[in-house]
């Protein structure tokens, strides 16, 4: 069974770093594609950035070199870099490790993990 345990989130204030972590078992990972998206209330869950095993990278364009996606595929995980958070930031960030880039059935999600940017 496919088990995505999250890590990292929390409170930080404007400006300040988080480092988000994914961890994936129970499955065959080697050419799937792992990420995070975020989702506020109200609003449709966004990519924030993908990474495949052969190292392709995708980032959601306004985020302009904030964020950071990392992998590590002998452990399963990924990691993902945040910088220079703004309050906008503020969303609980998902998980996903799935065969496409884009959201499929085929797809597996973490629990999430609140990530809240405030002073």
């Amino acid at each position: 069974q496919v088990q995505l345990v999250e890590s990292g989130g929390g409170l930080v204030q404007p400006g300040g770093s988080l480092r988000l972590s994914c961890a994936a078992s129970g499955g065959n990972f080697r050419t799937s594609i792992m990420g995070y998206y975020r989702q506020v209330p109200g609003k449709e869950r966004e990519l924030v950035a993908t990474m495949s095993s052969g190292g392709t990278k995708n980032y959601l364009n306004s985020l302009n070199g904030r964020f950071t996606i990392s992998r590590d595929n002998a452990k399963n995980t990924i990691y993902l870099q945040m910088n220079a958070l703004k309050p906008e930031d503020t969303a609980v960030y998902y998980c996903k490790v799935g065969p496409y880039l884009t959201p499929s059935p085929a797809d597996y999600w973490g629990q999430g993990t609140q990530v809240t940017v405030s002073s």
